[in-house]
């Protein structure tokens, strides 16, 4: 690092910028106020915002503030062509770069540095890969094809196999970066027959990540295996196949996911198709209904259409050449492992037990998908074998152990699956033309830290560790060896060597031999193992024992503490499966099921199913029935990451870096904290020191002249000391004598030279190409000149006299069009003329006629108004004389009234008096004397007729009083005279009635 105290005090001044430390951004800008002299206690600064801050200083280390580069270096592409490389003049250019420009790629020496911008950009396309190839690496803008065609461009110079390692944190971009390169080489090399394997590699990348990648709380597309895929080319360095390993599927994530977090996506994107007619006898539904897509809380990723996924994941099936009725077998099995984790499991009572209803609905789909027995599977899902020397027993399981062996079936079985769709990929990637050279492409998971790491954690950040040594010895301790051994000065570089953390991980008695070898204990547990690592690593400097925990133990990694959980770790790394389960399934009637599980040995088939225990003979000796199918998983691991480093190291490396900018995985926002983690991690700053200080390019005498010797001089070639020939065209090409070295077997060069050398034969090439090619496009030029002039001669005889008939017709056709024409419009002249001429009258029709009834409507408005307002003015007169009319009733009426009751006042006061009463009653005897002689006159007169008794009754009754009416109805029925006659006598009876109610009233 480029320290202050390395250099004069006399460099601090007034108005200098510097670096200082910040807990929120790591690393703030600020300027002195006044100039510094040695000896002092403190710097006067002044922040950004203008706040004065004093900074102290440790006067026995004379440890001084980093120096700001100048703004013209800020945004280089090439973090070693800063004038000042230090931390945060680092995290700086890589800030700008990353925010002001939106660049996410810079170079740091021979490391790419990629910043994950979480947003699609338009910078991978063909127009952009066409662009970079035959580029030299520092000719364009830092990007991953110049990597990609450094490595094509080298194999093809060298002769020599390649590796591109993509490293970084999960959800740094590590898988897209890979799938960009090999999406080059399939771009830019082709294919070298007629079988589209450049298609093919591309098309294996959306199976792998259906398969084998998943949701985390980090990345929503995160590798959850590592993967190193070779790819092969031929002499002409065309691609004729490729070839992939897989590491580590975490097997775990098919029954376990934690929370906001995802299965496998070809779990999902299954389930999103199950309405399609093919899958109508998978019997599935929404992700929802399945425990083993549903642990993680939402089931589905913003921004991504799981149906449309699956559809591209079939497309690729069908380009790698898998048949239509595997790729529907491989989708059984898939939602087979769905219904095995819907299974319900009932406990017994006596907790010893368990029992699966043979009805269960899930456990008749996986069985009739996979196509074994039910009775078969439903037993040995609940029982389990155990292997004496003499016999063997039958013995029940309790829920735990049941739901732990329905887990570890569900995970082998996702596993054998996952294996063999990556050797189909392989054998439909292979080919039989014999490879010439292969550039490899490592994507691997990156190191991972969480509030509980376990098994997986543990493996994934083992291979960071071992990855992290292999960049270390590349960059740092191989790099000082040879010059050593070349003998060229330099100046030895302390550097971080993790190889004490590998070797508490993988040498004799370390994590993972004491792992196996507690594995191998009959009642191994977890807490046993944890105890033995205290006992055994509690003095070395990378390992810890937590305060709080028994169980937990702390490694010191490269990058970070990481605190490992040690429950499961056995029964992790054993990964045992039951015999009598897998031999249900290698009895399938399905052969893709039972190629999965096939072992190539003859295997028993299951027992049948009892609800006792039972007991058969142990001759001949038996192996153990639930013994491990295979060695342990750390075993496996650990033998799979040697041959990867072996297969690297005799590779040339390329290394790109992803940083991860923020945790929110939100787009273009840089969390400076994340990120200075990172490039602390993962070596970038010392690399910027190496890179800067030595000579990262090399080549040998011998190659360097069959390379270059274009460059050389006639005279010079006749030295047959090639060394000698080699330093004299570079003492001539390179004026510089720092720019380069000579070693005992190999020239070194600093960075950039090798370019300028690449530039300078590519010039001599082009002008010795532009001059054979001057001349013979000049001979071409005359051959072709004579005989087009020769061919020109004559068409322009013929051509002439074509014209001059043309000329002639031309002028009798345009002729006798004039007169066409003058006829023509004349015609359509006097046309338009009636056309006006009708139109106008029309509407001067329609306009008078408009006018007249405007004027109508205005009178008969106006009479209407008229008749309106005479019926008003008479409803108004009529009701005025109503109004008082009946006004003048009223006062009458009142006037009336009053006189009447002044008579009738008068009239009750003379009623009231004797003499009044007296006059009355002597006027009605008279009458009444006078009536009764007229009433037997009458009915003599009628008794001597027809009828006369009812007459004589009728006489009887008056006397008496009785009703008269009643009477006279009879009379009346009995002949017409005496109706006649009855008529008189009801008339002067009506008259008297009302003279004597009358009288009476007047009495009262």
């Amino acid at each position: 690092m480029c320290c202050l105290n390395l250099f004069s005090s006399l460099l601090i001044f007034q108005c200098t910028r510097v670096w200082i430390p910040d807990p929120d951004e790591v690393w703030r800008s600020a300027e002195l106020t006044k100039d510094y002299k040695e000896g002092e206690k403190s710097l006067q600064l002044q922040l950004e915002d203008e706040t004065i801050r004093e900074y102290p200083i440790d006067v026995q280390s004379n440890q001084l503030p980093f120096l700001r580069n100048p703004d013209i270096l800020v945004g280089e592409n090439d973090l070693t062509a800063l004038s000042y490389l230090h931390e945060p003049a680092v995290l700086h250019n890589l800030k700008v770069r990353f925010l002001e420009s939106n660049h996410i790629y810079t170079y740091c020496g021979i490391v790419l540095v990629a910043i994950n911008p979480y947003e699609q950009l338009p910078i991978y396309g063909q127009d952009v890969i066409y662009a970079y190839s035959g580029q030299n690496m520092g000719d364009m803008d830092p990007h991953i094809f110049a990597v990609a065609e450094e490595a094509y461009k080298q194999m093809a110079r060298d002769e020599k196999n390649q590796s591109i390692i993509v490293s970084g944190e999960s959800g740094a971009g590590k898988t897209v970066s890979a799938k960009y390169a090999m999406r080059y080489f399939a771009t830019v090399s082709g294919s070298a027959s007629d079988t589209n394997i450049e298609e093919k590699v591309l098309a294996s990348s959306p199976i792998m990540e259906a398969i084998g990648n998943a949701k985390t709380t980090r990345n929503d597309n995160s590798s959850r295996f590592g993967k190193y895929i070779q790819i092969g080319f031929d002499k002409r360095y065309r691609i004729i196949g490729a070839n992939m390993r897989t590491y580590l599927l975490e097997k775990s994530r098919v029954v376990f996911q934690a929370d906001d977090e995802r299965n496998y996506h070809i779990f999902y994107q299954l389930c999103a198709a199950a309405s399609l007619p093919e899958f109508k006898e998978l019997a599935l539904t929404c992700a929802e209904d399945f425990f083993y897509t549903s642990q993680g809380g939402d089931t589905s990723i913003e921004g991504v259409d799981d149906a449309e996924d699956f559809e591209k994941t079939r497309q690729a099936f069908t380009l790698l050449g898998v048949r239509e009725s595997h790729q529907i077998n491989i989708f059984k099995i898939i939602a087979s492992i769905l219904h095995l984790g819907n299974v319900e499991i009932q406990a017994e009572r006596d907790g010893e037990s368990c029992s699966i209803s043979p009805k269960d609905e899930h456990l008749s789909n996986f069985c009739q998908l996979l196509g074994v027995e039910h009775s078969q599977m439903e037993h040995w899902l609940c029982h389990r074998k155990l292997v004496t020397t003499s016999e063997t027993y039958v013995k029940t399981m309790s829920l735990q152990q049941v739901v732990n062996a329905r887990n570890a079936l569900a995970k082998h079985i996702y596993a054998q699956l996952f294996g063999w769709i990556v050797g189909h990929v392989n054998k439909a990637l292979h080919t039989s033309l014999k490879q010439h050279s292969f550039i490899g492409v490592l994507d691997i998971y990156g190191f991972e830290t969480f509030d509980v790491n376990s098994f997986e954690q543990f493996c994934i950040n083992y291979a960071n560790e071992k990855l992290q040594q292999q960049f270390n010895l590349h960059v740092f301790k191989l790099e000082q060896e040879e010059y050593m051994k070349e003998q060229i000065p330099w100046t030895l570089i302390d550097f971080y060597d993790n190889q004490p953390c590998i070797d508490l991980i993988e040498a004799k008695l370390g994590i993972l031999d004491l792992l196996d070898e507690e594995c191998k204990v009959p009642k191994g547990t977890d807490q046993n193992w944890a105890q033995k690592l205290y006992d055994r690593h509690s003095g070395s400097q990378h390992f810890q024992k937590p305060r709080m925990s028994n169980t937990a133990f702390i490694v010191v990694h490269f990058a970070d503490k990481v605190e490992y959980l040690s429950d499961s770790f056995l029964e992790k790394n054993r990964d045992t499966v039951y015999e009598e389960q897998i031999n249900i399934l290698k009895a399938s009637k399905l052969p893709l099921v039972a190629d999965l599980f096939h072992d190539g040995k003859d295997s028993a088939p299951a027992a049948t199913t009892s609800s006792k225990i039972s007991v058969r003979s142990a001759r001949p000796p038996l192996k153990a029935s639930n013994k491990e199918h295979k060695k342990t998983v750390g075993h496996q691991f650990r033998t799979s990451l040697h041959l990867l480093m072996e297969t690297l190291n005799t590779t040339t490396p390329h290394y790109v870096r992803c940083i991860k900018p923020n945790d929110e995985k939100l787009p273009f926002r840089f969390d400076p904290k994340r990120a200075v983690q990172q490039l602390r991690a993962c070596g970038v700053l010392e690399t910027i020191r190496i890179s800067a200080a030595g000579y990262p390019s090399r080549w040998a005498y011998h190659d360097f002249y069959n390379r270059y010797r274009v460059l050389v001089k006639k005279k010079e070639l006749a030295n047959t000391d090639k060394k000698a020939i080699c330093k004299s065209v570079l003492e001539s090409l390179i004026k510089d004598p720092d720019k380069f070295q000579f070693g005992r077997t190999k020239i070194f060069f600093r960075a950039g030279q090798v370019a300028y050398l690449e530039k300078l034969r590519a010039d001599k090439f082009r002008a010795a190409t532009i001059t054979i090619q001057k001349t013979v496009r000049g001979w071409l030029q005359k051959v072709k000149y004579r005989r087009l002039k020769a061919a020109t001669l004559t068409l322009q005889r013929y051509c002439r006299g074509h014209l001059a008939r043309r000329l002639a017709e031309h002028m009798r056709r345009t002729r006798a069009a004039v007169v066409l024409q003058k006829q023509y419009r004349m015609r359509r002249a006097h046309q338009a003329y009636q056309r006006v001429r009708r139109a106008t009258v029309v509407i001067q029709a329609f306009a008078r006629g408009m006018f007249v009834r405007r004027i109508y409507h205005q009178v008969l408005r106006e009479h209407k108004a008229t008749i309106i307002q005479k019926h008003v003015r008479s409803w108004l007169a009529r009701r005025c004389f109503q109004r008082l009319r009946g006004a003048a009733i009223v006062i009458q009426c009142s006037f009336r009234r009053l006189k009447a009751k002044r008579e009738l006042k008068a009239l009750k006061i003379e009623a009231r008096s004797a003499e009044h009463l007296k006059r009355l009653n002597v006027g009605m005897e008279n009458k009444v004397v006078q009536l009764q002689r007229k009433i037997d006159d009458q009915v003599g007169v009628l008794s001597s007729q027809p009828g006369g008794g009812a007459v004589g009754r009728l006489h009887g009754h008056l006397k008496a009083g009785s009703l008269v009416p009643c009477s006279c109805r009879v009379l009346m029925a009995s002949g017409p005279g005496s109706c006649n006659a009855l008529e008189g006598f009801r008339c002067l009876l009506r008259k008297e009635r009302r003279r004597w109610s009358k009288g009476r009233g007047e009495t009262c």
